[in-house]
């Protein structure tokens, strides 16, 4: 038992003597540590002592270089500041010099001026001194003249006023006649070749087209069996194409009446077949109707598609490709509209290619320029107005917009376009051939030709020739001189345009003539 209280007292003598040891052994270790730590440290300190002394030193060297060179800039500003001043100096001293100078100068013009008004002054009180003596002495002699000649003054300047108007009257009239002679030759000449160019190359046909809706029958029994069992047939086919038949006693023709010429041509076609199929019920009507439909639909887009194609003017709304068509089926006095407007497009072109303007607008303005006839009796208002709307909704160019809207003169061309198609369309309507007129027309607008030129002063009798193309005035010579005819005719062209509406151009032509009649005995 003692043994084993031994052993644990040496044991824990063990412990305490091991710990003591390893604890003078680590303090002698940190105290190293401790000690190389510091002496690492002081180094650095020393390092950085000695780094921060060589940066003072540099930043003392840099600041004292910096001062010098600013001070040397300094120096140098001081210096070009005092020779600029020095110049400002010498330039002022030059300008009092200058201004010294010229008050002088103005001192002694003033002088001069001083000098030379006495003077005038002087010279107008003797101006005014001799106006005063003549005018005494015209008095003097106005009232010798009045004494004299028996006029007063105011007779006087009434009969020299009237001598003045006469002979200025004169000049101005012989004047006007030469320069409308000049202008008149020197136009006629460049329209004739613009003209003669134009329709050099473009021939097209002249022979007017008149669309008679009258369908021939093979045998008047035929009739009979167009009407049909209590007139059902007949009444099937004006239904279906609103077209009313005319079944009278002209033999073995059959008239179609409608105000539409696209449903007058679908129940032409339709009554054709119909007739040279000999099948006539109301449902065999039905089904030749709606074929025939779909097939002048089919010619209306062909026609259109042609015109377009002739005149070249590009693409285009498929809607006004189908209104270009549908004009084959318009007439205008006579003349097909389609061909007026193909016509009138090919013109223009030529006109506008002459004169250096767009061929393809002009072209494409002619064509469109009656596109409202395709629909003005659908729809309400002139064709003018809805063919200017027709261009606005399918976005035409304003050239064109603008010659749909002029061409009849209802507004006045704002562009060359709108003029030269106008001139086309002018030159298509009038020239020989292309329109038929009736006789009562024709007869009424010449009575109006000469009714205007008789009611015009001086005029003793008139006359309108060439169907009405153009009318010539006698005037009475002993009312009438040379120089009056001009304003006659002017005045007799001012009458018919205001007054008139007609296609196309009217010349007037005024003579004066004096016979001298004698009978020798």
């Amino acid at each position: 038992m003692l043994d084993t209280w031994v052993w644990i007292i040496l044991i824990i003598l063990c412990l305490v003597i091991g710990l003591a040891v390893g604890y003078f052994i680590r303090v002698k270790t940190h105290e190293r540590s401790f000690t190389k730590t510091k002496e690492e440290a002081e180094k650095i300190i020393a390092l950085a002592e000695e780094e921060a002394e060589k940066k003072k030193r540099d930043t003392l060297i840099e600041a004292k270089q910096e001062i010098s060179d600013l001070k040397n800039e300094a120096d140098r500003d001081i210096k070009e500041r005092k020779s600029i001043v020095v110049e400002l100096e010498n330039k002022l001293n030059q300008r009092e010099d200058t201004l010294d100078r010229r008050s002088i100068n103005l001192d002694r013009r003033e002088e001069m001026l001083n000098v030379k008004e006495s003077k005038i002054d002087e010279k107008k009180n003797e101006l005014e001194q001799q106006n005063n003596k003549v005018e005494a002495i015209l008095k003097q002699q106005e009232q010798k003249l009045i004494e004299i000649a028996g006029l007063t003054k105011e007779e006087a300047k009434t009969i020299i006023m009237d001598r003045v108007h006469e002979e200025m009257s004169t000049e101005i009239a012989t004047y006007i006649k030469e320069e409308e002679e000049k202008a008149r030759l020197e136009v006629r000449s460049k329209a004739k070749n613009i003209l003669a160019l134009a329709i050099q190359k473009y021939a097209g046909e002249t022979a007017g087209e008149m669309t008679v809706s009258t369908v021939s029958l093979p045998i008047e029994e035929m009739k009979g069996r167009i009407i049909g069992r209590e007139g059902r047939n007949i009444r099937t086919l004006e239904s279906l194409t609103g077209v009313d038949l005319i079944i009278d006693d002209t033999p073995e023709a059959v008239v179609l009446s409608g105000f539409d010429p696209v449903r007058r041509e679908i129940a032409k076609r339709s009554l054709e077949i119909l007739v040279s199929d000999g099948r006539i019920h109301p449902a065999r009507i039905e089904e030749v109707v709606e074929r025939c439909r779909g097939e002048v639909e089919m010619a209306i887009r062909e026609k259109g598609e042609e015109a377009i194609f002739k005149t070249g003017i590009g693409k285009i709304h498929p809607d006004l490709v189908r209104l270009i068509g549908r004009l084959n089926f318009r007439t205008s006095y006579g003349q097909n509209v389609l061909n007026h407007s193909i016509e009138t497009a090919m013109v223009a072109g030529k006109l506008a290619s002459e004169i250096g303007e767009n061929e393809i607008i002009a072209r494409r303005a002619g064509l469109l320029h009656d596109i409202g006839k395709a629909v003005d009796h659908e729809i309400e208002g002139s064709h003018v107005d809805i063919g200017v709307e027709l261009a606005k909704k399918y976005h035409e160019p304003k050239e064109v917009i603008d010659a749909i809207a002029s061409h009849h003169e209802d507004v006045a061309p704002k562009t060359i376009i709108a003029v030269l198609v106008a001139a086309a369309d002018a030159l298509s309507s009038a020239r020989p051939g292309a329109r038929s007129d009736s006789i009562e027309n024709y007869a009424k607008r010449l009575e109006n030709l000469e009714a205007i030129s008789n009611n015009v002063k001086g005029v003793s009798s008139s006359f309108a020739i060439q169907a009405g193309r153009e009318v010539r005035v006698i005037v009475n010579p002993d009312e009438v001189d040379d120089l009056s005819t001009i304003s006659i005719a002017r005045q007799i062209k001012e009458e018919i345009e205001n007054k008139l509406s007609y296609p196309g151009t009217i010349k007037v032509t005024v003579i004066r003539e004096t016979r001298a009649v004698d009978v020798a005995k």
